[in-house]
């Protein structure tokens, strides 16, 4: 692994001190949140989708000139499920959390937590957690009002990690979730907008790492880990991708479809928001490794390091996809034009071979009374014959010049 950290732009916002914006008001009504981009195969309706065709950005969001801090929680947002991990280097605790008050004393702060909040759906308790941990309402906003932008902000005491995690839906489909990190001196939250994951190996890995870095590396390491996982979670995701596109690569050149051309559409769609999520996510988890920060320690940047080449991996994959299916398209298009070309040529040809057959056909129908050949016995024959030896010396002529017959 290379020690150089690669150059990225730092577009995070930096928040010291506190904010006089009390977490319990809130001014108007949720917003209905779904993000309809591009899906192959129809999923779950409840999760932020990669289909349905369109690649419009939809967000949730206050009314206009709200209070800074207003949560905009939706009607059918789940509700929250709770779980706390404690641990240290010898033991490890989990339970499940109820409320506020059982959250608050279960806190330690000679172990490292990790609270882990899987819905949206109780607003008060939301703001209860916010409080208990004393979370910047700016950052709160951020947790509950999704999508935002894949980003690392620092305040005086925490750093705020926005990722999209991505999985698999089915055999076909993807589905993103975006993943809040709050990232403490001696425990990490995150937030997630529904219920399910990708991270059961960091659980494991805190159950069965006695010893290990994820046990005696502190907070950071944990965020670290977290991150990772999600980031790591794209590569299934790309590989399957990767499967389609030569499906369609083949059906593209042998069975151009208008079915496949919605695929392909569908699966541009859907590499555009993969990138629009990764690219930004570097530039996070760069920022993690070049801004200093006490709670991000240099082992902990040695091992970012790695996650940050991941991300630049994905993104190249994700890129190099896009391109590919763009280059499908152009010869969707192309094997329709050659198709519509062999068909033209096939009537050009029949039109070309009836052409003279039916101008002898013309002469010898017209209804004069002094046309000699009908007098004789072997008139009839010989018209047939002319026919028939024009009709085969055109399509011989045109063999001979390889307009048909070469396969």
């Amino acid at each position: 692994m290379s020690k150089d950290v690669l150059p990225g732009t730092d577009h995070q916002l930096r928040t010291t001190g506190t904010s006089d914006v009390p977490l319990q008001e809130t001014n108007g009504r949720p917003h209905e949140a779904t993000t309809p981009l591009s899906d192959p195969q129809p999923i779950d309706s409840s999760a932020t989708q990669i289909g349905a065709g369109s690649a419009a950005f939809k967000k949730r969001h206050p009314d206009i000139g709200a209070r800074p801090g207003t949560l905009m929680i939706a009607d059918d947002a789940p509700t929250p499920r709770i779980r706390m991990i404690r641990f240290d280097q010898e033991d490890v605790h989990e339970q499940d959390i109820t409320g506020a008050q059982q959250m608050a004393a279960a806190l330690d702060p000679a172990d490292i937590t990790w609270v882990d909040v899987q819905g949206f759906g109780d607003e008060e308790l939301i703001r209860e957690i916010g409080e208990i941990f004393s979370i910047h309402p700016l950052a709160m906003e951020d947790v509950v009002n999704i999508p935002q932008r894949p980003k690392a902000e620092m305040y005086q005491d925490q750093i705020i990690i926005i990722t999209r995690m991505v999985k698999m839906n089915g055999a076909a489909s993807v589905d993103m979730e975006q993943v809040t990190l709050v990232l403490g001196e001696s425990y990490v939250l995150t937030f997630q907008e529904r219920y399910g994951d990708i991270l059961d190996p960091v659980r494991d890995r805190i159950r069965t790492g006695v010893g290990r870095p994820i046990r005696r590396n502190g907070a950071g390491y944990l965020a670290y880990a977290i991150v990772d996982t999600i980031v790591d979670g794209y590569y299934p995701v790309i590989e399957a991708i990767g499967d389609h596109l030569e499906r369609l690569e083949h059906s593209a050149m042998e069975n151009p479809s208008n079915e496949v051309l919605r695929e392909l559409n569908r699966t541009k769609n859907m590499l555009v928001n993969l990138r629009r999520a990764i690219w930004p996510q570097r530039e996070a988890v760069n920022s993690l490794i070049r801004d200093e920060n006490s709670l991000i320690n240099d082992d902990v940047r040695v091992f970012l390091r790695d996650t940050y080449d991941h991300c630049v991996q994905t993104a190249e994959v994700i890129e190099m996809y896009r391109e590919m299916a763009t280059g499908l398209m152009n010869t969707y298009l192309s094997s329709i034009a050659n198709r519509t070309n062999e068909v033209m040529k096939v009537l050009t040809i029949m039109a070309s071979v009836f052409i003279p057959l039916t101008f002898l056909a013309g002469i010898y129908g017209m209804n004069f009374v002094h046309m000699p050949e009908l007098q004789v016995w072997w008139a009839y024959p010989l018209v047939w014959g002319t026919m028939l030896t024009v009709g085969f010396g055109m399509l011989a002529f045109f063999w001979r010049k390889g307009w048909i017959g070469q396969g």
